[in-house]
């Protein structure tokens, strides 16, 4: 008997890892992301950037959240109205404590906001993402548990906000040992900071007191993998390799062209979401020949998108006739399609007194330039002779997002992201006159009046109908040629389970877990 006692322990032993007179721990289970990007930082008040964004969300949560259909919700709030045009008050949840054990209070979140919206807030410096609050004011405790954010005037898109602002406990400074980049953390979030290797590696740990993360994005509670790594892989075709090699798990930004390489991989596949980045190519309506609607609409005639979507972008992209995704707020899905047609292309042309074509340049960033080319050579068809010239992002967005519109500029192939899926986001930044992102100087009175009463509007059928009249307007007067939304594509692992990507780019990490 005591033999058989003997030989179940040493079974049970062997089974959990270890050996009669030895401790082996068991190894944690472990996901890798290939990443193709480092993290600028790991404050979440000091940066403008998507993937640093990524990583940091899997360690911090923000008061609102959105579902993988991007459907606000609550994640640090346990609830939230809107008491007045331009006040709004949330409960934040009971029970909910950073990384280093300290309890989440109304103060963290009134002091992850100050720090956001204060002039100098940061160590004498103002957050970049300031600006992504619009017109917030101030914010007031009351309790532990109710903070009121009070607006300057009516902003509608506020909530949509909040999902992209993460709260840090009070007194956070950012502060770090590598030149002021933070290299700590003590968010809220489902994983924890272990270590961040720069430009190789961000490693986290299962934080075993998680409250368990929204309601409405279960399962609930602590994640399912004991520890996520994101892999820094800038390069695509190694990002690919290591998917294959079985090293990573996820890997972001894989190549249409690789789709069928990891299709055809037994342990690999491919999974895709829209995106929320529109691409066009920005016209020079201020200088001949693109001052002429004429001109314009003979160029979006004269491309046959599609053709590029099946052939460049294997399918995975979405053909647009405006500036908005077709999931975003106000879509307007009966707008005027500009489809393929030589012969009204070059109508237009001989009528806008080119009959016998026109030179122009396009301007591409150098990852572009294929999808620049094809373009090109399709315009060639209907007279518009373009030459492709490749120049560096930061030239490119200097020349044409100046206050003045370039003189030695025609067209430049060009995106612009919106993760809100709010039109504020795309609509107001790229179409208004003079507005920051308005690459194509275009300018028309009547759509800055509806995009400012759209703004401020508090009746969403209201607001929604103003949106869907701009994009009419901006639709016949064709500022860009106007091209597509790309998906955003991903290259899985088969032992990845429960876990989809969200059209805003995030990579959660919270429910994932492997088989």
């Amino acid at each position: 008997m005591r033999l058989r006692t003997t030989l179940l322990a040493a079974a049970v032993a062997a089974t959990a890892g270890v050996t009669l007179g030895t401790t082996a721990p068991l190894k944690a289970q472990e996901l890798r992301v290939g990443f193709s990007a480092d993290a600028l930082t790991l404050d979440p008040a000091n940066h403008r950037n998507r993937e640093t964004e990524t990583i940091i969300r899997n360690m911090y949560d923000g008061v609102l959240t959105r579902t993988p259909d991007m459907q606000l919700a609550p994640q640090l709030a346990e609830s939230w109205n809107q008491t007045s045009p331009t006040t709004y008050e949330f409960t934040i949840r009971d029970g909910v404590t950073f990384h280093d054990g300290s309890p989440l209070t109304a103060k963290d979140i009134k002091y992850t906001f100050h720090r956001l919206i204060q002039e100098g807030a940061m160590n004498g410096q103002t957050s970049p993402r300031k600006s992504l609050l619009g017109p917030l004011e101030s914010i007031e405790v009351k309790g532990d548990r109710t903070v009121v954010f009070t607006l300057a005037e009516p902003w509608p898109i506020f909530p949509a906000m909040l999902p992209f602002q993460e709260v840090v406990p009070e007194g956070f400074t950012g502060a770090g040992a590598e030149g002021g980049a933070n290299v700590t953390s003590s968010g809220t979030g489902p994983f924890k900071l272990v270590e961040w290797r720069k430009g190789d590696a961000v490693i986290m740990e299962r934080f075993e007191d998680y409250y368990g993360g929204s309601p409405d994005n279960p399962p609930v509670g602590t994640a399912c993998v004991e520890r996520a790594i994101f892999q820094i892989i800038p390069e695509s075709a190694s990002r690919v390799a290591s998917l294959l090699a079985g090293d990573v798990q996820i890997i972001n930004e894989l190549p249409a062209h690789a789709m069928g390489q990891v299709e055809n991989n037994p342990d690999t596949e491919v999974v895709t979401v829209n995106g929320t980045r529109t691409f066009f190519v920005a016209l020079n309506n201020a200088q001949p020949p693109f001052d002429d609607p004429r001109v314009r609409k003979a160029a979006n005639y004269a491309l046959d998108k599609q053709l590029i979507i099946d052939r460049i972008l294997n399918g995975t992209a979405t053909p647009l006739n405006g500036v908005l995704s077709p999931d975003a707020f106000g879509y307007n899905p009966d707008l005027k399609e500009y489809g393929h047609d030589l012969e009204k292309a070059e109508a237009l042309l001989s009528e806008a007194g080119y009959e016998d074509g026109l030179d122009v340049t396009l301007d591409v960033e150098g990852p572009f330039k294929d999808t620049a080319e094809a373009i090109a050579s399709l315009l060639s068809k209907a007279g518009i002779r373009a030459r492709v010239q490749v120049a560096e992002s930061a030239i490119l967005k200097d020349k044409w997002r100046s206050e003045k519109a370039p003189e030695d500029g025609h067209m430049w192939l060009t995106s612009w992201g919106n993760g809100s899926l709010d039109p504020v986001g795309i609509f107001n930044p790229t179409l208004t006159t003079g507005g920051r992102g308005n690459s194509a100087h275009y300018s028309n009175p009547e759509v800055d009046t509806l995009l400012e009463q759209a703004g401020t509007e508090m009746d969403q059928e209201k607001r929604a109908a103003l949106y869907r009249q701009a994009q009419e307007i901006v639709n016949e007067d064709a500022p860009w040629i106007f091209l597509w939304l790309p998906q955003d594509i991903y290259g899985v692992s088969k032992r990845l389970t429960n876990w989809q990507p969200s059209a805003d780019s995030r990579i959660n990490l919270h429910d994932a877990c492997l088989k």
